[in-house]
């Protein structure tokens, strides 16, 4: 059995190591038949929307997590992946902020991710 913080903990690293921003944890399972947890994040350019979904995937599968689908990567606006008990949202800024999708899910308790993202002294 797959262990959904397992799988977070790999996507939040890879997101947090190509510089995402924003990142949002949200365990849905009880309100969803779809998946378990909503990781979202944001980049500012497409540019990296298309860096950080690549790297999620690539550290995925490489902790042997199948990605069972994904749509919008390409154009680099917004990338969805799916794993099964987690799906990825990963948003460029303007356009997270025209979808709001954590609005649509406030019901939805966050989850702590905190202790997998390095924090940068400026």
């Amino acid at each position: 059995m797959t262990n959904v913080n397992d799988m977070l903990e790999v996507a939040v690293k890879a997101a947090d190591g190509k510089r995402a921003e924003d990142l949002v944890s949200l365990d849905i399972h009880e309100m969803s038949i779809i998946t378990d947890n909503y990781l979202i994040l944001s980049a500012p350019t497409e540019r990296q929307v298309i860096a950080i979904a690549d790297e999620i995937i690539d550290q995925m599968a490489e902790a042997g997590f199948e990605l069972i689908r994904q749509e919008g990567r390409s154009e680099g606006q917004w990338a969805l992946l799916d794993f099964g008990d987690l799906i990825v949202h990963v948003f460029k800024t303007e356009t997270r902020d025209f979808y709001r999708l954590e609005k649509n899910w406030q019901a939805a308790p966050e989850v702590a991710i905190d202790q997998w993202i390095i924090k940068e002294d400026f």
